[in-house]
């Protein structure tokens, strides 16, 4: 049978830039040769596109961006059969059967990326632009998860520049309607990028000054005293029948909170636990909201969602849906379908399956209206 050429795409131009390079080292590494030739795609922090070599990248735990590798383009042309296009060595095209993009954060995950793929007629991993877009942005999935009926902590959202006109009313706000301590994060990044605590209201100006570096619009929520549990959803391959959702699993952090060195400087930042310690009834709730969140956002092929389970009334919180989750060697998502019965290597092909049917249930839709 004829390998299927997949493109794993991968760097981008956010702040995530380098969590992406180790999560698509691992997803090169762990997809299934039988079926699959690789061809890798970097994309480097001026948003410039690099055909590279997976015989020089195999085997790495983070993948580096060759930028005197081919340059190339994705047409968007359905003619093009969504061939990538070199623009160096030979310039001969090479078609792709489906894009795995495993870049994190605005300029991919945000739903720009998937907008592209969709112009160039290309199936590709994971959610469309819709569920992508609104993800990213953290206030609007809140707003989303809410009039699903989904619990959500209390938050303020701030302009960029409102905020530079208004600090002081700003700060009167935050301590009016939330109180001390808080969460600042920007409202459209992930892997804990220009998130901090603030215990008191001296240190605001400083954190939102600090998130707005990375974005335009900041939440600031309230910090609430909780465990951190995280679930991995899955699209079922049965069109329509509710999504696949694993095992929860727990994040217990050796910092203050699961914070970017948390995650991905220190080695003994934070322990997995998986499955969380979570009673029979704990975890049908958070399986629930689990799927409900993923339907609510119109998810299709992945997402992660994290849950807040407060330590004292046991309430949980849906705190945030990420359709590109992490994908390296110690992520949560391949982890948590691992002790769900599904290997790292079943769950790439599932997902490039259901790339594939998604994609040819949308070229049977009728794209003309005649009268």
């Amino acid at each position: 049978m004829k390998k299927l050429r997949v493109a794993v795409l991968y760097g981008g131009r956010s702040g995530e830039h380098e969590v992406s390079l180790q999560s698509a080292a691992s997803v090169i590494n762990h997809l299934d040769r039988d079926r699959f030739e690789i061809v890798p795609v970097a994309i480097d922090k001026q948003g410039r596109w690099h055909l590279n070599d997976v015989s020089l990248i195999q085997g790495k735990k983070s993948l580096p961006v060759f930028k005197d590798a081919p340059r190339i383009v994705l047409p968007p042309d359905s003619a093009a059969t969504g061939a990538l296009i070199s623009l160096g060595g030979s310039g001969e095209a090479k078609a792709i059967d489906v894009v795995f993009p495993v870049i994190h954060g605005p300029l991919c995950e945000d739903g720009t990326i998937q907008g592209l793929l969709e112009l160039a007629d290309v199936p590709y991993v994971g959610c469309g632009v819709l569920a992508s877009a609104v993800a990213m942005d953290k206030e609007v999935a809140k707003r989303l998860a809410r009039d699903a009926g989904l619990p959500i902590v209390s938050y303020v959202s701030l302009r960029q520049e409102h905020w530079r006109k208004e600090k002081r009313q700003v700060a009167e706000r935050v301590e009016k309607n939330l109180g001390y301590p808080v969460f600042v994060k920007p409202a459209n990044l992930g892997s804990s990028v220009g998130v901090q605590k603030v215990k008191e209201a001296g240190d605001l100006t400083t954190a939102l000054a600090n998130a707005f570096q990375y974005d335009v619009k900041v939440l600031v929520e309230v910090a609430v005293d909780a465990r951190e549990i995280e679930l991995s959803v899955l699209e079922n391959p049965d069109s329509g029948a509710d999504p696949l959702v694993s095992v929860p699993g727990e994040i217990e952090p050796n910092h203050e909170f699961y914070s970017y060195e948390a995650k991905y400087l220190d080695e003994k930042g934070a322990a997995l636990i998986i499955p969380a310690k979570l009673d029979a009834d704990q975890i049908r709730r958070v399986q629930d909201i689990g799927r409900k969140a993923f339907l609510s956002m119109e998810c299709e092929g992945m997402a992660r969602v994290d849950l807040l389970l407060d330590r004292t009334s046991e309430k949980l919180f849906f705190n945030e849906l990420n359709t590109i989750p992490g994908f390296t060697s110690i992520s949560m998502y391949p982890k948590l379908w691992e002790a769900s019965g599904i290997s790292y290597t079943e769950l790439l092909s599932r997902l490039v399956d259901l790339a594939i049917s998604r994609h040819k249930r949308k070229k049977a839709l009728v794209r003309e209206f005649h009268v």
